[in-house]
């Protein structure tokens, strides 16, 4: 097979050519977080002598095995030695191209940026962008909040570890055929959410000129949840709070298996225990509130849910939360006099359960971050309505159904056995146009179709299905329920 050099500042990378693209794999971005970088924040690299040999993902973060498995991440190697990046560029590279950055999702505790489903090829074999992959430390090794305990520790690892890949990015990527002041973040689920959290970040600004949130917006844990969290982990590894360099004397398993424990201890809330925290020196607030006063201001973003994002996490032998549970929890999401015009959406079924988790854990979230940030920047909305009747898998058009068509990876139909028809490919190229557009010029093309950009008063949105069209308000008296209009979005 072809090889291809670049010299980078740590030196010399030797990739491969090969399906109309440039793929240099298993790209070092930071030094190991292990021994004494462990628990703390990603250190540069230092240049190197020599050819190093990138044609080969690098080691995954540590990560539960059965839950990577089940969401087809590789799960041959992994490692607390887990700050990769990767990069396509199309084969013939003659001008400056946008770049676009991928943040995988998976909850903050799985995934990786070598899964298959992300795999750059098609985007960068179009010749139109460079796109970028990359790990991020997950779970207890990137999240877990010891700057709660100690001002020694600092918070929001894993976000910070993907500050190090955009800034190494931006240093780097012109010699792949990339136009450092042309770069696109974009991210799905904890992806999405990342990308939410890098708009308000103060280290991250100017990394990213654009930003594209896939079925996720503003999402933290609780300084003091996220502390008692942290303190429960210690206990579990029988740590005292001033013993904190004993941390360094576990093997990552012991580690990951007293999260596990604790992580099982908080399931039944549906909490998610290692996530971003609002924290003074990486994230001083709420992305949401940081967001509504301004902190992305001139970014232009497309942000969007898909219709049935809670049927990923729900079958038919999940337990359903009680009655009562939901009931007190839409009384102090939404006030008394709207949980009760709202009941009647949520039927104590799984199908009304899985509609709860969408509308409030992902369809409310994203309409607030939209209103807040129509104000400072253009913002476009979409909802994935994609879906095949009856079928066991994209019987619905759940979450993650949309990230196929936006890397134009079809062989994931295959998998699943669909037929990959012509609405499909159809459907892929039109995304993938859309976001590569975006990625240009600021603003998505769909043809035949004006997409207009969202604001408080028409609510255009852009559905994304077998037809698409552009609605204004959907589901308007729900929303009206879920979310009030205008100023008040914004609390």
């Amino acid at each position: 097979m072809a090889t291809v050099r670049v010299e980078v500042e740590q030196g010399l990378l030797e990739g491969i050519i090969g399906n109309g693209v440039k793929v240099w794999k298993g790209i070092p971005y930071a030094r190991k977080p292990i021994g004494a970088l462990r628990f703390h924040p990603p250190v540069p690299m230092k240049k190197s002598a020599g050819i190093y040999h990138a044609d080969a993902f690098g080691p995954v973060s540590i990560q539960n095995r059965e839950i990577a498995e089940r969401l087809g991440t590789p799960t041959k190697n992994m490692s607390e030695d887990c700050l990769y990046l990767n990069v396509w560029a199309p084969e013939k590279t003659e001008k400056k191209l946008p770049v676009m950055v991928w943040i995988h999702g998976g909850a903050f505790r799985s995934g990786s940026g070598s899964t298959p489903l992300y795999d750059g090829t098609k985007l960068a074999a179009s010749g139109e962008v460079i796109v970028v992959t990359l790990n991020y430390r997950l779970g207890v090794f990137g999240f877990l909040h010891l700057a709660g305990i100690s001002k020694e520790y600092t918070a929001n690892l894993g976000l910070l570890d993907q500050i190090a890949a955009l800034k190494w990015v931006q240093e780097n990527i012109a010699v792949f055929g990339g136009d450092p002041n042309q770069m696109t973040i974009f991210g799905e689920s904890a992806g999405s959410m990342s990308v939410a959290a890098l708009l308000t970040m103060p280290a991250a600004k100017g990394l990213f000129q654009k930003a594209i949130l896939q079925s996720g917006a503003s999402q933290t844990i609780p300084h003091k949840k996220a502390t008692e969290i942290a303190e429960a982990v210690l206990l579990e590894l029988g740590i005292k709070e001033n013993e904190l360099g004993k941390l360094n004397s576990f093997t990552a398993d012991e580690i990951v298996q007293a999260s596990e424990k604790v992580t099982l201890q908080y399931a039944a809330s549906g909490a998610m225990p290692f996530q971003p925290t609002v924290d003074e020196r990486t994230l001083p607030f709420q992305p949401i509130d940081a967001i509504a006063y301004g902190a992305a201001k001139g970014i232009p973003i497309i942000i969007g849910t898909n219709h049935d994002e809670g049927h990923f996490f729900y079958n038919e032998q999940t337990p359903l939360t009680p009655e009562k549970v939901i009931a007190a929890s839409l009384v102090k999401r939404v006030g008394e006099e709207n949980a009760n015009q709202l009941a009647s959406y949520y039927p104590k079924t799984m199908d009304g359960q899985a509609q709860y988790m969408t509308d409030f854990v992902f369809w409310r979230p994203s309409l607030q971050l939209a209103a807040a940030q129509s104000t400072y920047a253009p913002v476009w909305m979409y909802r994935f309505d994609w879906h095949i009747q009856g079928h066991p898998m994209a019987g619905k058009a759940m979450h993650a159904l949309e990230i196929p068509f936006v890397f134009n990876n079809l062989s994931y139909f295959e998998k699943i056995n669909v037929q990959v028809n012509n609405e499909i490919k159809s459907l892929a190229d039109t995304m993938q146009k859309a976001w590569i557009t975006f990625a240009k010029t600021g603003q998505p093309n769909i043809q035949h179709v004006d997409w207009h950009a969202y604001s408080v008063y028409k609510r255009s949105t852009l559905i994304v299905n077998s037809t698409i069209t552009l609605v204004p308000d959907p589901n308007s008296e729900k929303r009206k329920l879920i979310i009030e209009d205008h100023h008040q979005e914004r609390k």
